[in-house]
Formats: structure tokens, C-alpha cells, sequence
């Protein structure tokens, strides 16, 4: 089949419902007198965010279904599983964006496959907390079953540690609240994860962990236990393998804080501590856990109070582990105190407290890839590199009389104004008003340099600029700065 005409592609796109006859129209008018190529017709329909690229293709390769769930229309592919299709969407009404979840067709026929998929939804729509993807809609409807959920701007864990490599610390822990505070919310309420992992955990663009996935263990009373092994999903193999190797009782709600200790484990080395292997047999096999290397080893110099929480909740018997997500959580907030007090041992320069003290910068950055290079750029001229996407986070710790950045470096390009009003806020506020500061405007926000509240220690730099640049201006500023902190 040749390639399709522009009339072609409108027509399709019509009979589909993805564009009115008056939008069709009006991207026609813009072209005046001339007939638009299909490439020309196709950039149109996607600059005016009438259709997108994923619509499109589709609609060329003449797919008729999959384009709408409900009043939700999909926009595109968000991510793939065993089980379902994860899309982003559109209500065709109010306009509101959602996360659509849709069982694959193969599996649509099974009804152990298929309650299990609703359950999952059912008991997810009960579950309201902020560090829980929340799931507004289950619906089940000749043969179709999708879920509506919230959707989060950002990424999985997974791809986030793939992209900074390692996680220090701080950021480590903070992100372990997040996860610790969502299985606690759930354990209240008798809710275990059942699937924890890295790739079930979202961070949002503000650097909010969020659990996904939940509701596994409300449908595996359903199954046999020997079955678990045999389903098309993967999803209970480790869980299965864990009680068996340590002889816990099925379903055990300790295995979730077991797999929290892995997740913290993967955040502080930039891998995983169980080999990974889609092999049933080699998941089931004891050894694969008894080999797993002490996080002191896999991190030399990961602050004690740190290992200590991973190893305790990592503990093979599940006597020795926190044995609720509260015991958990108390435990994080307590390390994550000690670390912004400065006690411990700081990975980037490798060195025990009071060993050596090192200027530290405070990167406020929403973007993972760019926080990578801003780590790795800073790192590199000697500073110690504190990572947050919150401003407001960011501001506290710079109130704070020790255990403080010594300078703050703010990007607006993706936070936006609230860049800007924390860098105003830490001229205004007495206990910061000496805080050497920089506030990095992309090129459509240079206007806002004439907001700023600026000082000799707290500049604007204007975006594009390279990392030397950079450097050079904290450079400039550090030396007014109180003695350096032990952070």
C-alpha cells in the first residue's frame, strides 16, 4: 500500500473521532491555495496539538481500535508490562489528563487474569495518599478492562537511578520517606504492595516518590501458590521466592519492607542487590538471596546509620527486619536528621566527618539528566553536591544555623517561578540574607532578572552557560561566605 494523501489521513482520522470536520478544515485554510504534503499535513495536526505523533502513526498503519477508553482518548504510549498498557490521556470532555491502564487484549478472556487486573483497581480506589498513585475509575465493559488513574509527570525509579547513576545519601533517604510513608498509609488499612520495586515506584518532576501497583496481595487468596510461578506475570515471583527461603508465612506484610531495603540498596549503589534474571527457576533458588553483598561493601564509606537501616530491613529472617513500615519510617526520619546535620560520611569526597571540609552546594534542579551533569560538573571542581527538585526544600536547609549549603545554585528552566520566588525569599529572610545564592534563567524567562532581589552574593546568570561559568560564579561567591559547613 502506498503512502497516504493528506485527504487520506484527514478522512481516517474523521471516521476515527480524532478530528472534527471544522479542524480538518481550518489546518486545510492554512496552507491558503496549495495541497499540503502528508508529511506538511501531519507537522500541522501536531504543532496545533490536534493529534499526536503516536495518533498518527496509528492511523497510517490503519489500526481502527485502541484510540479511546471510555471518554478518556489517548494521547500515547506511556510504558508496557506483562499484564497491561500503560497510556496517557485526555478526557474528551473537561479536558483533564489521565494515566489509562488497560489489561492487554490476550489476557481479556481469562478471568482469573482479568479479576485479578479489577481487584487490583478496586482496592487501589480506596487507597488516597500523597505518596500513592491514586485511581479515580475501574471499568470492565465487553471484554475492554481499563483503570483511570493520576497521572505523574516524571519518571520510575528505575530509569531515574539509570540516568544519575548513584543517589547519595540524602536524596537516597529522602526518597525512602516517600516510599516508607505510602506502605505505612496502606498498612493501616491491612494493604500490602506485593510487587515492590524500583520500576514501581514513580518520581514525579517535583522529586515525589509515589508507589504504583498496589493490590496484589488482596487477588492471591484467588490462586494457588503453586500457580504463582506459572502465571503470565512475573509480578509475585520474588515474593514467593523470599517466604519460601525464609520460611515466612504467604503474604507475609514484612516482605514489603524486605523489598523497600532492596529499593534504598539500588538508590545508594546504582544496582540492584539481587541478581536480576527473567528465569523462574534461578528468581526460586535461595542462593541468589544468601549472595547478596553487604551494602558496607557494595558502598564503601555509605554512612553507618544508613547501612543500618538497609541491612535491618534486608534481613533474611524476617524476625530481624522492621517488622512494620512505621518501625521503618521512624528509622528514615532519624537518618535523614543525622544527615543534614552533617553526621556520617559523605560519599562524594569519600571522608569521614571533620576529615576535611568541603564547600557545599545546594543544586535545586527538577530535570534528572541535568542534575546528573550539574553532580558530576561540581563534583569535579571539589565541591560536596546536595540535589533536591523542591525549592522550598531547598530553603529550609538553608536556614538552618548548621549543617547548611554554603551556596545555592536554583535553575527556573523546568521549576519556573518558584525558583524565583525562593531566591527573592532568601534575600528577604534574615537568617539567609547572607547566602550566597545564583538563580539560572532559561532564554524565554530572562525578563524575570529585573524581579530578582540580587546582592553581591546572590546573582542572576542568564541561560545558555557552561559549566566553567558556572563554577567561576561560585567561586566568586564562596569566599564572602561564612566558615564552610560540615554538611
Amino acid at each position: 500500500m502506498g503512502l497516504l494523501s493528506a485527504d487520506e489521513i484527514a478522512q481516517r482520522a474523521k471516521d476515527l473521532d480524532l478530528l472534527s470536520e471544522q479542524q480538518v478544515h481550518e489546518v486545510f485554510a492554512s496552507f491558503g491555495s496549495r495541497t499540503p504534503t502528508p508529511d506538511e499535513f501531519m507537522q500541522a495536526l501536531v504543532s496545533r496539538e490536534l493529534m499526536t505523533s503516536y495518533q498518527l502513526d496509528r492511523v497510517i498503519k490503519g489500526e481502527r481500535t485502541g484510540f479511546f477508553y471510555g471518554d478518556y482518548k489517548v494521547l500515547y504510549l506511556v510504558g508496557t508490562g506483562t499484564f497491561a498498557r500503560v497510556f496517557r490521556a485526555v478526557h474528551r470532555t473537561t479536558g483533564q489528563i489521565k494515566a489509562i491502564k488497560a489489561l492487554r487484549q490476550r489476557f481479556s478472556d481469562m478471568p482469573a487474569q482479568y479479576m485479578l487486573f479489577l481487584r487490583e483497581g478496586e482496592l487501589g480506589c480506596t487507597l488516597r495518599h500523597p505518596n500513592i498513585v491514586q485511581i479515580d475509575e475501574v471499568h470492565s465493559y465487553r471484554g475492554t478492562h481499563f483503570l483511570v488513574m493520576e497521572f505523574v509527570e516524571g519518571r520510575s525509579l528505575r530509569e531515574f537511578i539509570k540516568i544519575r547513576k548513584v543517589l547519595d545519601p540524602i536524596e537516597s533517604t529522602r526518597l525512602m520517606i516517600d516510599i516508607a510513608s505510602g506502605l505505612d498509609y496502606a498498612f493501616q488499612r491491612s494493604v500490602t504492595h506485593r510487587d515492590l520495586k524500583a520500576s514501581n515506584v514513580l518520581v514525579s518532576s517535583r522529586g515525589q516518590a509515589k508507589l504504583v501497583d498496589f493490590g496484589l496481595a488482596a487477588a492471591d487468596d484467588a490462586l494457588a501458590e503453586d500457580s504463582i510461578v506459572e502465571m503470565p506475570n512475573t509480578r509475585t515471583v520474588d515474593y514467593a521466592a523470599l517466604e519460601r527461603i525464609s520460611g515466612a508465612r504467604r503474604d507475609d506484610p514484612r516482605s514489603d519492607i524486605y523489598f523497600a531495603g532492596c529499593i534504598y540498596y539500588h538508590m545508594l549503589a546504582g544496582r540492584p542487590p539481587l541478581s536480576e534474571t527473567s528465569d523462574r527457576a534461578q528468581r526460586m533458588d535461595r542462593q541468589r538471596f544468601l549472595d547478596v553483598v553487604p551494602i558496607e561493601k557494595a558502598v564503601p564509606g555509605v554512612p553507618p546509620h544508613v547501612a543500618a537501616i538497609v541491612t535491618r530491613a534486608m534481613a533474611l529472617d524476617p524476625i530481624y527486619r522492621y517488622q512494620t513500615p512505621r518501625e521503618l519510617l521512624a528509622d528514615l526520619h532519624r537518618a535523614a536528621a543525622r544527615l543534614a546535620e552533617g553526621n556520617g560520611v559523605d560519599r562524594g569526597s569519600g571522608k569521614a566527618d571533620g576529615a576535611e571540609l568541603q564547600r557545599s552546594v545546594m543544586v535545586v534542579e527538577s530535570d534528572a539528566r541535568m542534575q546528573h551533569i550539574l553532580r558530576e560538573g561540581l563534583k569535579k571542581a571539589g565541591y560536596r553536591v546536595l540535589l533536591t527538585s523542591d525549592p522550598e526544600r531547598a530553603f529550609d536547609l538553608a536556614r538552618q544555623d548548621a549543617g547548611g549549603p554554603d551556596c545555592l545554585v536554583l535553575n527556573a528552566q523546568d521549576i519556573g517561578e518558584s525558583a524565583l520566588a525562593v531566591f527573592n525569599r532568601l534575600g528577604e529572610d534574615p537568617s539567609t540574607q547572607e547566602k550566597p545564592a545564583i538563580l539560572l534563567l532559561d532564554e524565554p524567562q530572562h525578563a524575570w532578572q529585573s524581579r530578582a532581589v540580587v546582592a553581591e552574593h546572590r546573582v542572576v546568570l542568564p541561560m545558555p552557560i557552561t559549566m566553567k561559568q558556572l563554577r567561576g560564579a561560585i567561586e566568586k561567591l564562596l569566599p564572602s561566605a561564612a566558615q564552610p559547613s560540615s554538611l
